[in-house]
This record gives C-alpha cells, sequence and structure tokens, in this order.
C-alpha cells in the first residue's frame, strides 16, 4: 500500500518512541498523584458500604441502584468534560481563551436548561420510577436529582482543570468529596435515619464540595469577557465524546437496575451490589491513568508533537488491573465479612470472576481516551452497538447472579476488541 509522504503511517501506539525524559517524568507524578487520589477516594467511598451492616438488604440494594443512576447522571458529564478538556489543553492563545471563556458561561446555562427539563420528566413519572426502582422512600428520587445539577455542571470546571493539567486540585477533589460524603452518611445513618436516604444525602455533600473546588480553581475565568459561542460546531465534538465514553459508563453498571428488577425481591439484590462495588472500585482506581493521558494528548496533537504517553499508560494500566483483580479475588472474602453482613458472603465465590471481568474495560478505556483525543470518532458507533447488545442480552441472560457476570465479561471484551481494531486501524 503505498503511504502519502505527508501523513506517515502511525502504529497502535503512534507516539512510541519520541518521549522525552520531562515527559516521562510528568506522566509518572501526575499519574501517580491521580493514582492515589483514586485509590483513597475509592476506598473511603467503599466505606460507605459499611453501613450495608446497619440498613436492611433491601434498603441497601436500592442504595446500589440510587448509586448507579448517579454514576449514570455522569454519562453527559463525561462528554462534556473531555470536550473541554480538549479545548482548555489547545488553547495557547488569548482567542482560544477567550473563546472557552465563553464556551463555559454558555454550557453552563445549557447545562441548568437540561437539568429543569430533567426535573420535570422525574415530576411526570415520579411514580413509575419509585415502583419499578422498589425505593421505599421516594425522598431519595429527589436527593438523586439534587445531585444531578451538580453532575450537570462539574464537567465544565473539572475538564478545564483537567485540560490545563491541574491534577493537584483535581485529586484533592475527589478525596475531599469521598470524606465529606462518609462523614455526613456516617452522621445520618448513625443519629438520625438509618436508611439510603441518609447516605445519598451525604453522596450530595461529597458533590458540592468537589463542585466548589472546581469553581475556586478556575474562578479567574469568571472575569474574562469572553468569545461569542457557536453551537454547532462545539456539539460535533459534544455528542461523539458522549456517546463513546457513555458506553463505557453504561458497561460498568447496567447489570445493578437488570440485577434489582429481577432478582431484587427482598432484598436479594444486595450481596450482588457489595461486589460489584468492589470490582467496580477496581476500574475507577486505575482510570485516572487515563485522565492524565488524555489532555497530553490533545496537547501534543496541538503542537504537532509526539510523546509515548500511550504505550506507557497502557503498560501501567495492564499490570495495576491485573494486580488489582488478583488482589481483590485473595482479599474479598476478609473485605465481605468485616464490611457487611454474614449472608451477602454467598457472593464471594463469583469476586474473581467480577474482578477479571473488569479488566478489559479498564485496558479499553486507555485506548478510547487516545481515539477520542486524536478526533476518531469512527469508533463510536461500534462501541453504542456494542452497549446496546450488552443491554438486550441482559434481559434475555439474568437468570443468576453467574451468568450476568459472564454476560459483562464477555461484552467488556468486545468493547476491548473494538478499540484495538480502530486504534490498529488508524496507523493506515
Amino acid at each position: 500500500m503505498k503511504v502519502n509522504s505527508s501523513n506517515p503511517p502511525v502504529s497502535i501506539f503512534p507516539e512510541a518512541d519520541v518521549a522525552t525524559q520531562a515527559e516521562r517524568a510528568s506522566l509518572f507524578r501526575q499519574g501517580a498523584w491521580m493514582v492515589v487520589a483514586a485509590v483513597v477516594s475509592g476506598l473511603v467511598n467503599l466505606l460507605v458500604h459499611v453501613f450495608s451492616k446497619l440498613i436492611s438488604p433491601a434498603e441497601y440494594a436500592t442504595l446500589g441502584v440510587l448509586l448507579q443512576i448517579f454514576n449514570w447522571m455522569m454519562i453527559p458529564a463525561l462528554g462534556l468534560q473531555m470536550v473541554f478538556t480538549q479545548q482548555a489543553a489547545g488553547a495557547v492563545t488569548g482567542e482560544q481563551k477567550r473563546q472557552l471563556a465563553g464556551a463555559m458561561r454558555a454550557v453552563a446555562r445549557g447545562a441548568f436548561g437540561a437539568w429543569v427539563l430533567l426535573t420535570v420528566l422525574v415530576v411526570l413519572w415520579r411514580d413509575q420510577l419509585v415502583a419499578g426502582l422498589r425505593i421505599a422512600n421516594p425522598m431519595a428520587l429527589w436527593i438523586t436529582l439534587a445531585i444531578a445539577l451538580l453532575m450537570f455542571w462539574s464537567p465544565i470546571f473539572a475538564g478545564i482543570m483537567q485540560g490545563r493539567q491541574n491534577f493537584l486540585w483535581l485529586g484533592w477533589a475527589a478525596i475531599l468529596n469521598s470524606f465529606g460524603r462518609l462523614f455526613l452518611s456516617a452522621v445520618i445513618v448513625f443519629w438520625m435515619a438509618r436508611s439510603a436516604v441518609g447516605i445519598m444525602t451525604g453522596a450530595l455533600a461529597g458533590t458540592a464540595v468537589a463542585f466548589g473546588i472546581t469553581l475556586w480553581q478556575t474562578r479567574e475565568l469568571w472575569d474574562d469577557p469572553g468569545a461569542g459561542f457557536c453551537w454547532r460546531p462545539w456539539l460535533a465534538r459534544v455528542v461523539p465524546l458522549t456517546a463513546a465514553f457513555g458506553a463505557s459508563q453504561f458497561l460498568l453498571g447496567a447489570d445493578l437496575l437488570v440485577v434489582q428488577a429481577n432478582l431484587g425481591d427482598g432484598g436479594q439484590a444486595a450481596p450482588y451490589v457489595f461486589g460489584s462495588a468492589l470490582a467496580r472500585a477496581m476500574v475507577v482506581s486505575i482510570s485516572p491513568l487515563a485522565g492524565v493521558m488524555f489532555p497530553k494528548l490533545v496537547h501534543s496533537a496541538a503542537q504537532a508533537k509526539k510523546t509515548n504517553v500511550l504505550a506507557m499508560t497502557m503498560l501501567g494500566t495492564a499490570v495495576l488491573s491485573a494486580a488489582a483483580a488478583g488482589a481483590l479475588s485473595f482479599f474479598a472474602p476478609l473485605i465481605i465479612q468485616w464490611g457487611s453482613r454474614p449472608e451477602y458472603l454467598s457472593i464471594v465465590p463469583l469476586i474473581p470472576l467480577f474482578a477479571w471481568s473488569m479488566v478489559p474495560l479498564a485496558l479499553a478505556n486507555v485506548l478510547l481516551n487516545s481515539l477520542m483525543a486524536h478526533s476518531r470518532f469512527e469508533v463510536v458507533p461500534p462501541l453504542v452497538l456494542v452497549a446496546v447488545g450488552y443491554w438486550i442480552a441482559l434481559h434475555y441472560y439474568h437468570d443468576s447472579f453467574k451468568i450476568i457476570i459472564q454476560t459483562l465479561g464477555w461484552f467488556n471484551l468486545l468493547f476491548l476488541a473494538v478499540c484495538l481494531w480502530f486504534a490498529w486501524r488508524s496507523r493506515e
């Protein structure tokens, strides 16, 4: 095949052989900090599940579903954050910085309008939502809706911080979010109400703390006069990013809703909720590596430079995810025995399957971040099809916890295969 000399082929790791020592040191330092922040915040968030000892299995299963809805609210947030990360990382001129300020204001107003629409829909379908999700106290639904407003706004400012590689305060925002959530949840559960409502109130408090930090760290943009904002080209970027990262987020947690709807009578889904929290924490703890990589690739592309950041990130993610899956398989019985009810130990035999099923998704997310950083949006439709296929499969294969986890593992492998294929094609 003949290759245009002005567009030389790139490998699956197109930046593989030209990184500087400074770039390696920067990736290691920032990546290590973000992993530490993710591990600390993840462990603190896991401590919230210790309250499963104090609330009924039915309330705990409801909590698991609400927390997953909380995570699904991040689907539009993921696209927003990545677009603002791209724009902030590429804002190297005064005009580009004014465009960033204008986009920040316009999208913040648009996000509020989207939240108002969501609120109207929840009010109209309140009874169906409460019945379908087996929510005992509707107040939990309204608290989740309040969290949604902050989740719609937070990615705007967090994305700007990520694009500017302000990982120090991004890490502290994650840590303080988790500690705020744990503290208020403990206060409410021990002294006020032992229910999912109390813990979701803690989640609202933690989210508010993190949001306040992102506002503080981007405060100088509010004084910038800003430039005019055009929605069409902006949406051309945010829609594919939202769809791509939303597909990944969907695979991470769609099973919880199916488990609660089909196997959740009388709180029977509670053991699965606790096991899934451990397995998902593994992916969340490793994902900051890809988050550190993303703005570096965008910035390098904006300056027509090459790095080997992708290769290093893939290697680090592979090592960490394998180590985490092995450790979780070994320590899960102790964690569940100490941190939950004795009857939740029934999930222990499935923890190794659960943990290793998550490894392909962790690796796929690294490749997905690289593809999106280079605006290779042709991968988006196949990934969305994988997510849709997973949802359809769950509705046919949900007879037991094991079958659901196996379905998750196969579709995570398929997701990784699609990312690998398009990363390989990008070299042509």
